[in-house]
C-alpha cells in the first residue's frame, strides 16, 4: 500500500510542477521583454510597474499574473493593455497568497492520510489528526493513535498540493478579451514591505574647519519579490498617506548586503513638492536584500564647531555641535534627504576613530545643517536662579546666574541657551544676543583658556 501511496505522490507532484511552469510561462513571467520600474519612498512604501508580453484568449476567461509581491495593496492594482486599451476588460480581480509551507500544508490535511518518517522508528502511514503544540499525532492504519515531537519527524508526505495554496504570491483575474493575441500590457501597484533612507559619512579635518561628506542609499526589501535590472526611482519627502490596520503582518527577515555598481549614479530633481533621484541605470533589487548605491561624490564643505549650554534641560552638560551651511559656495548646495550622518576624523597616528553620529531632517540647498556630536569633557556649566520678584499679579521678573568653566588650552566662544514663554523681556544688561524668538534667546560668551566666566541676567515676564 506504501509503494502504492509513493507512486501516486510521484506522479501528482510531476502534474503540480508542469502546471507551475505552464502558468508563469502564460503569465509572461520569463518574457525577454519584460521591463519594470520601481519607485520607492521613505516610509515603507514602493510603486512597481511592471511592462509585459501577456498572451490571451478570445473571450471570457481565468488568467494568473503571478510573481507580484507578496506585499502588494491589491486595492492599488491598475492594469491596462498597452497594444489595445479598449481589447482587455478586467472584470474580477482576487490576491492569492496562500503560499506553501509545512505549517499550512498539516493544516490542510487534518483527517487526510499522510506518510510520516520518523527519527529512529521508520515510517509510519495513517490519518493525521492534529499538528498543534509541538505535536504530530496521527491514527495509524491499524487504529492506533500515534503522538510524535515534530524535533523527531524527519520528513510528511501528502499525496498533492491541496487546493487554494500556490507556491508564488499570484493575481488571479477574471477577464474578457474582444479577441485572443498578444498583448502589451502594463501593470501597476503599491506594496509595502520596501523602503529607502540615506546613510552620510563625514570626516572632519585636524582642526574641526572643514568635512568630507559622502552620501550612501540604503534600500531595504522585505517585499517577497525580486526585481530584476529594474528602473529605481527614489522618492525624498513626507507623502501624505491614509493610515489602516494592516491586512497581514509584515513578516521579519534577515537582510543581505550588496554593495553599489560602478555606473552612473543618481540624478536629481523637484517633483511635485519633493524631490526625485533617478538611478541612471538599471538595478536589480532582491528579496530580503539591503542593497546601497552611492548618492553623491565626496563633498569638501566648511565646517564650524560650536559649543551649546542649556542649564535649564541638560544640567551641567555642554553639548558639541558640527554646523556647515548646505550651499553651493560652501562646497555643497544640493537637497539631502533624511538620514543617519556618521562622523569620523583622523587621530595623529593616521588611523580614523568615530566622534559621532546625528539623524538630519530632509534639507533642502542653501540651509544649515547641525549635528550633535555628544557633550564637551573639558566644559562645565552651571545655572542658578538668583532671584525672584513678582512684580504685579500677571508679571514675575527674574535674575538668572550662568558660569561656565573651561578647561581647555584655548579661549572658547559657547552659545548660552535660555527658553521663556509668554510675553517676556530683558532688562538690563547681557552678553552679546546671537538670537533671540518668541520662547528662546541665545547668548555668547567667551570663555578664557583655563578658566571661567560668569554672567546674570535679568528678565520679566508677563502672563
Amino acid at each position: 500500500m506504501i509503494d502504492k501511496f509513493f507512486k501516486t505522490w510521484g506522479n501528482m507532484m510531476k502534474k503540480i510542477l508542469v502546471a507551475n511552469m505552464l502558468a508563469s510561462a502564460a503569465s509572461g513571467l520569463y518574457a525577454a521583454d519584460t521591463n519594470i520600474a520601481v519607485t520607492i519612498y521613505n516610509d515603507n512604501l514602493a510603486l512597481v510597474r511592471e511592462v509585459r508580453e501577456l498572451e490571451f484568449e478570445k473571450g471570457l476567461q481565468d488568467y494568473q499574473f503571478v510573481n507580484v509581491a507578496a506585499q502588494i495593496d491589491p486595492t492599488s492594482v491598475h492594469f491596462k493593455s498597452l497594444s489595445d486599451p479598449d481589447g482587455i476588460s478586467l472584470l474580477e480581480q482576487n490576491f492569492e497568497f496562500d503560499l506553501v509551507g509545512t505549517n499550512r500544508l498539516l493544516e490542510k490535511y487534518i483527517d487526510q492520510n499522510v506518510i510520516i518518517t520518523i527519527r529512529d522508528s521508520g515510517t509510519d502511514q495513517g490519518k493525521l489528526l492534529s499538528s498543534a503544540g509541538g505535536d504530530v499525532i496521527i491514527q495509524t492504519d491499524n487504529g492506533q493513535i500515534r503522538a510524535v515531537k515534530n524535533t523527531a519527524v524527519e520528513s510528511i508526505i501528502f499525496p498533492d498540493l491541496p487546493e487554494g495554496l500556490i507556491t508564488r504570491p499570484t493575481l488571479a483575474w477574471l477577464l474578457n478579451a474582444k479577441k485572443a493575441g498578444t498583448h502589451k500590457s502594463e501593470l501597476s501597484y503599491l506594496t509595502t514591505g520596501i523602503q529607502w533612507h540615506a546613510e552620510y559619512v563625514a570626516v572632519v579635518n585636524e582642526k574641526d574647519t572643514a568635512l568630507d561628506l559622502s552620501g550612501w542609499v540604503s534600500v531595504e526589501n522585505n517585499s517577497g519579490a525580486t526585481y530584476k535590472d529594474a528602473k529605481l526611482k527614489l522618492v525624498a519627502g513626507d507623502v501624505n498617506r491614509v493610515r489602516e490596520e494592516p491586512v497581514r503582518p509584515l513578516r521579519k527577515q534577515m537582510y543581505a548586503m550588496a554593495t553599489a555598481d560602478e555606473a552612473a549614479g543618481f540624478e536629481e530633481k523637484e517633483f511635485f513638492e519633493y524631490h526625485l533621484y533617478t538611478l541612471g541605470r538599471p538595478a536589480t533589487i532582491k528579496d530580503k536584500q539591503v542593497k546601497q548605491v552611492a548618492l553623491f561624490d565626496p563633498q569638501t564643505a566648511a565646517v564650524e564647531k560650536v559649543y551649546s549650554f542649556d542649564g535649564a534641560r541638560d544640567g551641567k552638560k555642554v553639548k558639541v555641535t558640527l554646523e556647515f551651511d548646505n550651499k553651493q559656495e560652501n562646497g555643497l548646495g544640493m537637497p539631502l534627504p533624511k538620514g543617519k550622518v556618521r562622523v569620523y576624523k583622523n587621530d595623529s597616528d593616521g588611523s580614523q576613530e568615530f566622534i559621532g553620529e546625528d539623524a538630519i531632517d530632509h534639507t533642502p540647498k542653501d540651509e544649515t545643517v547641525r549635528l550633535t556630536m555628544g557633550n564637551a569633557f573639558d566644559i562645565v556649566g552651571e545655572r542658578i536662579v538668583k532671584d525672584t520678584q513678582k512684580i504685579s499679579r500677571r508679571s514675575t521678573q527674574q535674575t538668572i546666574e550662568i558660569t561656565l568653566r573651561n578647561h581647555k588650552e584655548e579661549n572658547i566662544n559657547v552659545v548660552v541657551i535660555e527658553h521663556w514663554w509668554g510675553d517676556w523681556k530683558l532688562v538690563g544688561s547681557t552678553p552679546k544676543v546671537k538670537k533671540k524668538t518668541a520662547n528662546r534667546v541665545e547668548f555668547i560668551v567667551t570663555v578664557p583658556a583655563d578658566g571661567e566666566k560668569t554672567f546674570e541676567y535679568t528678565v520679566l515676564s508677563q502672563y
